[in-house]
């Protein structure tokens, strides 16, 4: 009885949170990820796309996005790189192969990004092993889990990109770890090793921090954001300390729980959607461009053409 009432309450929530969601997302195709990416771009900003899958989807489903998704960046030759979920390809090395083939072609780098600990390292096992494939992969290290110290050490090893996150699930031994204390450490383990970083939050002052520790070690990084959230300060740190900044771009219909977990751990998000009911943004016509890329190209407006960081394709 509870079940199913919780069932109906869902169906009744769903029209609306998804309505909620949708000035923050890409869209729910490929070709609305590659829009939104397609104009970062033309704005000096790089990219990295990302297919969310939904509960749903096969393994095999899950690889032909990201497939697709290769494919029009090439078409398109922007200057993006793609992230994709081991867990959602079920670990499959020979799906994985496929993937890692069609960004040879292109010279795409293939980011890994974090989900649980408990599946962290069958996807470090996964990146160690595709390396011999191809060498332009990264991975994501949550400043939550106590272990991304170590795993650093790894990815310096593997000579892996590292994106660095405070992090969505806490660590299961240490559940009282700091996440913006971790966020540093992880940051000093890279500092002076690592042969690229990137400094992924919302958070300027920690930001700032965290690019002043890798300037000072010589360590190339940048700011990655991720798209749909306030970003304005934080384009203004990258730009103080003359580094690239990088949006992740989602797509698909799998961003809503996402977004609603994030509104549940930080409340300023539901504000952000409130603000914009109210202003009318959650009712754009389809086809209109996202709020959150009319945002950042005002916060981008802002930026002389002269000092907007020059991004290059990462080696």
């Amino acid at each position: 009885m509870e079940g199913n009432l919780r069932k109906m309450m869902r169906r009744c929530w769903l029209p609306f949170a998804e309505r909620a969601a949708r000035p923050y997302i890409a869209g729910p195709e490929l070709a609305d990820g590659v829009q939104v990416c397609r104009s970062l771009v033309r704005l000096g900003v790089a990219t990295t796309i990302c297919f969310w899958n939904g509960e749903g989807d096969s393994p095999r489903q899950t690889a032909d996005a990201y497939l697709a998704a290769l494919d029009a960046l090439a078409r398109e030759k922007l200057n993006c790189s793609l992230s994709v979920k081991a867990p959602p390809l079920g670990f499959a090395r020979d799906l994985l192969a496929e993937i890692l083939g069609r960004a040879r072609q292109g010279g795409f780098i293939v980011h890994f990004d974090s989900l649980g600990p408990e599946v962290a390292d069958q996807t470090l096992s996964l990146i160690a092993d595709a390396l011999e494939r191809y060498p332009k992969l990264g991975c994501t290290l949550p400043g939550r889990w106590r272990r991304s110290l170590q795993d650093a050490d790894r990815a310096v090893e593997l000579r892996l990109n590292v994106r660095v996150v405070k992090g969505q699930w806490v660590d299961p031994d240490e559940p009282n770890i700091d996440p913006a204390a971790g966020f540093l450490a992880v940051i000093d383990r890279l500092a002076g090793r690592a042969s690229h970083v990137a400094v992924a939050t919302h958070d300027p002052p920690l930001a700032g921090e965290g690019l002043r520790r890798l300037l000072a070690a010589g360590t190339s990084c940048e700011v990655e954001l991720l798209f749909g959230l306030p970003m304005r300060r934080a384009i203004r740190v990258a730009r103080e300390a003359g580094v690239p900044v990088r949006v992740y771009v989602p797509y698909g219909h799998a961003w809503l729980p996402y977004l609603l977990s994030q509104a549940r751990q930080h409340p300023r998000v539901v504000w952000w959607l409130f603000q914009d009911l109210l202003l009318g943004r959650l009712f754009r016509s389809p086809g209109a461009l996202p709020s959150a890329l009319c945002s950042l190209t005002g916060a981008l407006a802002h930026c002389a053409p002269s000092d907007l960081p020059h991004q290059e394709r990462i080696r």
